[in-house]
């Protein structure tokens, strides 16, 4: 692999594959290599060719955080140091401590008090309101109201966090990302589970939108220092991950183009004077044939590289608007084009629309598809043994947690791993 000397230091911050996507789109658009400083030692960019990567477990404190940045902005005074997180905590600390960053340092973020507004879902979903975006029959619950409520929507209902931030930091034996409750008395049991955590924010209670995953949407985009959209890429989700703490994450992603989403999402985002990346989770419901917003994400998602992969490369938004100071044109991503993190075997026996199997065939045979974890030249063997185990191990995890009550019966593939 070639790397080549810029003005410019990416410096990122997570342990999953978010980081591992945003290193991978510096790399390819301008071949440098990113710090990433995560928690452990694992994960996608953990023995990566194109990452120099620092764990330790009191990165998300805020003074180890701030001494972290301090020291990058210093070992490298002579170039641009661009902070990126890749985790609502990582966003979280660079908001709050924007007045406090070194002059050489880049942090597209809004201020700490719209970004807390806007990740408590409870808020959000007032925004929502003001700004004509459908969102879901939605309950909040605060601790202190007590349990004799009653929803104006039937069961199953979808329970989860307000914060999401908080709600990590009080972990319990049965944590979950989202619960799916069947009854009364298991939302009962299941809140009380959380409050005794220590959680101490609103709880969410929404009507659950009927359909599978292929009902699912994403929506990046990008805002420069402007408030102006400059990029905006719809993706169609057909597999999202099934595991307890994976819920929700997704798996299959093919990008799409849907003009009055497109519309809505830009008003709001420049009502908000919003800067920097933001991603919206969606979901159609057939019922009224509205699109459902779920929660906005500020910052990039942990499947951003289906927006490089369909040609429209994330760190270029913030190096050309920051560092070579050039004024962006607004780019809409329309082509399709296949994101997947689990093996096509796994995609092709858990998607079921005739429809979207047929858009799987036509991009596999056109090779418009991408893995982002295994690049072509980034080959350690110690991370390659652990992202092809990683890879594999979907089969286990979705034959344990998810069943569908249909299977596509079609003829399944023979399986590899993409490597682009």
């Amino acid at each position: 692999m070639k790397f080549e000397s810029k003005d410019f230091i990416p410096v990122l911050f997570g342990g999953d594959i978010n980081t591992y996507s945003v290193a991978r789109a510096f790399y390819e658009k301008y071949k440098v290599k990113s710090y990433v400083f995560g928690k452990y030692n694992n994960g996608p960019s953990c023995n990566s060719k194109i990452t120099i990567y620092s764990a330790n477990p009191r990165i998300e404190e805020d003074d180890f955080f701030m001494k972290t940045v301090k020291s990058m902005a210093t070992a490298f005074a002579n170039k641009k140091i661009i902070l990126v997180g890749c985790g609502d905590s990582y966003v979280a600390l660079i908001s709050r401590h924007l007045s406090e960053l070194p002059e050489n340092c880049i942090a597209p973020y809004i201020s700490y008090d719209l970004m807390y507004q806007l990740q408590k879902k409870d808020l959000f979903y007032e925004l929502c309101d003001k700004h004509g975006l459908d969102y879901p029959k939605t309950f909040v619950h605060k601790e202190d109201m007590g349990f004799d409520f009653e929803l104006d929507f039937h069961f199953p209902v979808i329970l989860k966090p307000s914060n999401g931030i908080l709600y990590w930091e009080c972990p319990f034996k049965t944590q979950n990302k989202v619960y799916k409750i069947d009854t009364k008395e298991e939302l009962i049991k299941t809140m009380k589970e959380i409050y005794a955590s220590g959680y101490t924010d609103s709880l969410i209670i929404q009507d659950m939108i009927p359909g599978n995953d292929e009902n699912m949407h994403v929506m990046t985009c990008y805002s420069d220092k402007n408030s102006e959209v400059k990029l905006v890429c719809l993706g169609h989700v057909l597999l999202e991950e099934h595991t307890p703490h994976g819920q929700g994450n997704h798996a299959v992603i093919i990008t799409e183009y849907n003009e009055e989403l497109t519309s809505k999402v830009t008003a709001l985002l420049k009502d908000l004077n919003y800067v920097g990346f933001s991603n919206f989770d969606i979901k159609y419901d057939s019922r009224d044939g509205k699109y459902k917003f779920f929660e906005i994400n500020t910052r990039q998602g942990r499947s951003n590289f289906y927006v490089t992969g369909s040609g429209f490369n994330i760190a270029e938004c913030i190096v050309e608007e920051y560092v070579n100071h050039n004024i962006l044109q607004l780019k809409v991503a329309k082509q399709p084009h296949l994101w997947l993190v689990v093996p096509k075997k796994v995609a092709y026996t858990y998607v079921k629309d005739p429809k979207n199997i047929e858009m799987l065939n036509t991009l596999f045979q056109k090779k418009e598809v991408v893995n982002p974890v295994f690049l072509k030249g980034d080959f350690i063997f110690k991370r390659w043994i652990r992202m092809v185990k990683q890879h594999f191990s979907h089969y286990g995890k979705y034959k344990k947690y998810y069943h569908p009550e249909e299977y596509n019966e079609v003829k399944l593939p023979e399986d590899n791993i993409e490597i682009n």
